[in-house]
């Protein structure tokens, strides 16, 4: 019997994870005999098996709509553009979190770490190090690929192998978790082709457990930063947008640095 998309989506994402039928049909309450059937397509799913699969599986809010399209219903979770009246008490919030953070670097990120928006301090911090090159041409910027590309600040960054092995053990797993997000795979694909990277890097260890921060130590000529980087993100979205929204920040990781950025803040505000 051929098996139905649904079933076909379920399988993956089941591999993905690491479950066998029994562990996900404990977990999320159906008998494995039902699960089974469904995913031969021997059964159909109702509308809420499908949502109570995909929560026991973690599956993220975008592939959510994907597993109920193939069941045949219609997308739950809404889509919204960035600036839409829908979003914007949360865009609003968003913006107050990225200025609370001045004098210190921040910016609100989306899943596949373009920047969305900045603060002040975000846009100040890394102009020092600003080249006439390609990832410093893109619009809007990524941070990934800035952080990684030759031309981009790799050349600046002193412990760039401690950074780039954590960055892409990060969009390793980042990308597992989003199953068949084809835009992320690019991702992956593309910062792992870039040139001159450490075969150490090219392909992140999984098996190493993420450390709680990740130390950034950036110098050209004097001017020298010292960070440690925080991720923040949205506890329960129930928007696709919102979910794949995150904003980074760079805290000074010692008393020098804090000193630098509170002085360009001061520079920027007497400019201003």
């Amino acid at each position: 019997m051929a098996h139905s998309p649904f079933g076909r989506l379920l399988r993956e994402w089941r591999a993905l994870r690491g479950m066998s039928q029994l562990a996900l049909a404990t977990e999320a309450g159906v008998s494995p005999r039902h699960l089974s059937f469904v995913e031969t397509g021997r059964s159909q799913p109702s509308r809420e098996m499908v949502l109570r699969l995909a929560e026991a599986l973690d599956v993220p809010l975008r592939e959510r709509n994907a597993l109920l399209g193939a069941a045949g219903f219609a997308a739950v979770y809404r889509e919204s553009a960035l600036g839409a009246p829908a979003l914007e008490p949360v865009e609003r919030m968003l913006a107050f979190l990225l200025e609370r953070y001045e004098p210190f670097p921040a910016y609100l990120l989306d899943r596949c770490t373009r920047v969305v928006r900045a603060n002040r301090a975000g846009l100040a911090t890394f102009a020092p190090f600003a080249r006439d090159a390609e990832p410093w041409r893109e619009k809007p910027l990524n941070m990934l690929r800035l952080t990684l590309h030759p031309d981009g600040l790799r050349p600046y960054i002193v412990n760039f192998e401690e950074v780039a092995s954590s960055l892409l053990v990060r969009l390793a797993r980042d990308a597992a978790l989003a199953g068949a997000d084809e835009e992320m795979g690019a991702l992956v694909e593309e910062v792992r082709a870039l040139p001159g990277l450490p075969e150490s890097v090219r392909v992140p260890d999984l098996t190493r457990p993420p450390a709680p921060i990740l130390a950034v130590h950036m110098k050209r000529d004097d001017f020298e930063l010292r960070f440690f980087t925080m991720l923040t993100t949205l506890g329960t979205p129930q928007d696709v947008t919102l979910q794949d929204l995150h904003i980074e920040s760079f805290m000074p990781a010692d008393a020098a640095t804090e000193a630098r950025l509170r002085e360009l803040a001061a520079g920027g505000a007497r400019a201003g």
